[in-house]
């Protein structure tokens, strides 16, 4: 996301090589040319070795590819501004459709590149992140449209006119919505708590140095004691950490106070360990009136879908109850968690409707849709990074609460925290990497507002899978009928009444009519 513009540029330009190249040739090349950039841009960037690396990196280049291989057999087909669609469909269709069945849900989607562009990001309000993808993968083919036409202005002006508007028209809605409707309603202090870095790496020190047989015994459920107290001594210094930082912020004001997921780094809990850091939690919410969000991977006694772990966000409410329990819906690829039922939960408080997803839960917009139905006004998301995805995991979780309309607190140990209101402005942001302890304390909007994607989720992506499937109709039935009149074609080059006829190529495309008297064919206006 360092260079936003590009993400409009290159598909100019990669569209225009495709186009003019042989089928086959360009596709390849254009494939090879993806793959190459992204293994060099995502070096450390994935959590995981390159060489384990390369596999997700070629599934990401064919689907930045596919859209154009799309384009190149269907566009020249259509022709016109109707061929302009085919590839701004193709790209939201390939993206929306990888989101669906991707583990890694909407992570790698381009309209996160516009990071930061808030007039832009309002249409996330109206269509999700699918409109932005369309809005920018157009301009490529309006472009390539217009340069096939070596921009004459007369011939180009209505399309680019019709794109201009409609981009225009975009940013209008965004502008009014920022500068008439900001969010105005009462704010509540919400403090968002990372333990240290000293306390931290005290506790993964003795969990780092636990042998493999170790390791794997965890998470097969096979832990001797002596492993389980390591565990337990390890967390406690944490957790004491935690409640005592939360006792502070709680005393300075804070109504609303949020732990990271995992409590922060690679911190683990035993289950039994629970009831009492639960009775300690629960006093300190009931002797402060605060609500209490607490982020924690937990090791079983007894496993939950064969998975000995378990990624939980805990809230507790001023009178010292356990409101929820919400466990980790969308464990990200290689962790060893339970996932959970994905049922967000909301409560009804005195600082607006609460709820809270985990983590990696908020890259997948149909589970965070869930709390925008629900009309949640604060979404408050426990968090765990590492120092490569920071700040950008971050910065794409601010999406949803512009698609949901409600405020969201990310809580991020490894990485950067942030608080912002629904229509993405910037309440608060601390990063753990350079804020030691970390605590964000941050004003949010008490009160939200209902926005038509949380109403009608995805249809837009869906419209773009149906327009893509007709345009593939319509052209496959352009080359038929163009195919019909060539076999219905007389040998003669000449129609009964004397005039050229027009010639069929056979891949059904049409060609220069054949003139009658074996002249050379005049020539055809610019």
């Amino acid at each position: 996301m360092d260079d936003p513009l590009a993400a409009w540029l290159y598909p100019v330009f990669l569209l225009r090589f495709v186009r003019t190249q042989p089928l086959w040739r360009g596709i390849l090349l254009a494939l090879l040319a993806t793959v190459l950039v992204l293994e060099v841009a995502w070096q450390g960037f994935l959590p995981f070795p390159w060489v384990l690396s390369v596999p997700l990196v070629f599934v990401v280049g064919v689907i930045i590819t596919l859209p154009y291989l799309i384009d190149r057999v269907v566009a020249p087909r259509l022709g016109g501004m109707l061929g302009t669609l085919v590839f701004p469909l193709a790209v939201t269709t390939v993206w929306y459709l990888f989101a669906v069945v991707s583990p890694w849900g909407t992570v790698y989607n381009p309209a996160y590149t516009q990071y930061g562009n808030l007039p832009l990001l309002q249409l996330l309000s109206v269509t999700g992140l699918w409109g932005i993808v369309f809005v920018m993968s157009w301009l490529a083919s309006v472009v390539n449209w217009a340069w096939e036409r070596s921009f004459a202005w007369p011939r180009v002006r209505g399309g680019a006119a019709l794109y201009a508007s409609l981009l225009a028209l975009v940013l209008l809605f965004g502008g009014v919505r920022l500068a008439l409707f900001p969010a105005q309603a009462s704010t509540v202090r919400v403090a968002g708590i990372t333990p240290s870095h000293a306390v931290i790496a005290a506790a993964e020190k003795p969990i780092s140095e636990l042998s493999q047989n170790d390791v794997q015994a965890l998470i097969s459920g096979k832990a001797t004691q002596a492993v389980r107290e390591i565990i337990r001594w390890a967390s406690a210094p944490v957790f004491d950490d935690l409640l005592s930082r939360s006792e502070q912020e709680a005393r300075a004001g804070a109504k609303i106070i949020i732990w990271p997921e995992q409590s922060g780094g690679l911190v683990l809990f035993l289950q039994e360990d629970e009831a009492a850091l639960l009775a300690r939690a629960s006093a300190l919410a009931r002797t402060t009136g605060t609500y209490l969000d607490l982020g924690m991977v937990m090791v079983l006694q007894q496993p939950v879908q064969s998975h000995f772990f378990l990624d939980e966000s805990i809230l507790i409410d001023p009178t010292g109850s356990v409101v929820w329990r919400y466990e980790k819906a969308h464990p990200a690829p290689g962790e060893q968690e339970a996932p959970g039922d994905g049922n967000v939960p909301t409560v009804q408080t005195p600082y607006g409707r609460l709820a809270t997803v985990v983590c990696y839960d908020a890259d997948f917009p149909g589970t965070m849709r869930q709390a925008g139905q629900a009309g949640a006004d604060i979404m408050l998301v426990p968090s765990n990074d590492w120092q490569a995805y920071d700040p950008y995991h971050t910065q794409l979780i601010t999406f949803r609460a512009i698609e949901n309309g409600y405020s969201l607190v990310r809580q991020t140990s490894n990485g950067l925290a942030m608080a912002v209101d629904y229509e993405g402005h910037v309440l608060a942001a601390s990063d753990y990497f350079t804020t030691d302890p970390q605590v964000m304390v941050a004003y949010v909007p008490m009160q939200g507002v209902r926005t038509i994607y949380a109403m009608i989720g995805d249809l837009f992506a869906w419209l773009s899978v149906a327009g893509l499937v007709v345009l593939i109709g319509v052209a496959i039935a352009r080359r038929r009928k163009a195919g019909e009149a060539g076999e219905a074609a007389p040998i003669s080059a000449e129609s009964s009444s004397g005039e050229p006829i027009e010639a069929v190529s056979t891949s059904g495309e049409l060609t220069e009519p054949r003139p009658s008297s074996g002249e050379p064919p005049a020539a055809s206006p610019t």
